[in-house]
């Protein structure tokens, strides 16, 4: 065989291969993801301590050396769901009102917790996840606060303060400000069950989760804000 028909033959056998590495790549993709959804909803539901690999794998139907494979431990697994929610929040910021918008700080601001708000009713573990680690000063916490929480309010705080210098927000300790606008986000995933309980009304009816941001959109944000449309009608959605 000559030279040029064996790199010909070569050529030809590396194309056909990729397309097969790419899907095998994309499929490693989806199970890491479906891994770390799964492993918010466990430790949002028994805690650190409580949740178990084996317990994730069982609700995904997976053997458990499959997930120890690509998470060693129950910490490295621990890290990497939360790694992995809030890289989903500030892949919304950053669809929505990206760090080089020309957006106001009011209206990037509304923009940014609507998207932590659909994220949360697509979602409703990722608050019982984080709570969960909240209820003791532990390694996690700290953790989670410097690597993956102080980031984010390096983005949020200047802009409360801009807006706040506008007179369009109350003139508070900024971070008393994000706080509370995470516990109105949290509101549907937090009371939801008791909401149903105690009204009928259910926390994953597209009609009741846009009724209830638009409450906290003119609570907070008002008709200065307001200019911006917030995509919020597929937040019911799952």
């Amino acid at each position: 065989m000559s030279m040029a028909k064996s790199a010909k033959l070569k050529s030809t056998a590396e194309r056909r291969r990729r397309p097969r590495k790419r899907a095998e790549q994309q499929r490693a993709l989806e199970t890491r993801g479906a891994i770390l959804d799964a492993a918010i909803a466990e430790f949002a539901e028994r805690g650190f301590e409580g949740a178990s690999i084996r317990a994730i794998a069982d609700r995904l139907g997976l053997q458990h050396p499959l997930i120890t494979y690509h998470y060693r431990s129950k910490d490295i697994l621990w890290r990497a769901a939360a790694e992995h929610a809030f890289a989903q929040i500030r892949a919304g910021w950053d669809t929505l009102a990206p760090e080089n918008s020309d957006l106001p700080p009011l209206a990037r601001l509304r923009e940014e917790y609507a998207t932590l708000f659909r994220y949360t009713v697509a979602f409703p573990e990722f608050h019982r996840f984080m709570r969960q680690e909240a209820f003791t000063n532990n390694p996690r916490l700290n953790w989670v606060a410097e690597t993956v929480v102080t980031p984010l309010l390096g983005r949020l705080i200047p802009q409360i303060i801009a807006a706040q210098k506008q007179g369009l927000l109350p003139s508070v300790d900024p971070i008393l400000f994000h706080y509370m606008m995470v516990s109105l986000t949290a509101t549907l995933s937090e009371f939801g069950p008791e909401m149903q309980a105690t009204s009928g009304l259910s926390a994953e009816n597209a009609e009741v989760v846009e009724a209830y941001w638009r409450l906290v959109d003119a609570t907070v944000f008002g008709k200065d804000a307001r200019e911006m449309p917030v995509r919020i009608k597929e937040a019911g959605k799952r």
